[in-house]
């Protein structure tokens, strides 16, 4: 099982897998089993945005455990939480922000005892 971080710009945490575009994150919520999926909105000029892998999510069925919205777009995250929380299975937890310092600070020491953090090819 998996981190994923959705962002064009912020530096990705330790112990999750960057994806810089919604093309990628499509691409790793098809192929892998995801804990942590955390999404920015907006991810950059005329680029589709974190709703396109939001509807993705709802229209493929495969939910991560944990989905975290880290974007500073407002409106985003407002589109973005209400298209999940009408969709979500009761075992995947919905959060309307970032992730906590502690939660990083676990995945972090985690994957530095298996050695896990990789980028996207």
């Amino acid at each position: 099982m998996i981190h994923v971080y959705l962002d064009d710009y912020r530096r990705c945490p330790d112990g999750f897998v960057l994806a810089r575009n919604a093309e990628e994150c499509k691409l790793l919520i098809d192929a892998e089993q995801i804990d942590v999926l955390s999404l920015d909105y907006d991810l950059g000029w005329s680029q589709p945005t974190g709703d396109e892998v939001v509807r993705h999510i709802v229209s493929a069925g495969k939910f991560p455990k944990r989905i975290y919205l880290h974007t500073s777009s407002a409106s985003g995250r407002t589109m973005m939480y209400h298209a999940l929380s009408s969709a979500i299975p009761v075992d995947t937890q919905l959060f309307g922000g970032p992730m906590p310092q502690s939660l990083l600070d676990e995945i972090a020491s985690s994957s530095h005892n298996k050695g896990a953090t990789r980028p996207i090819d």
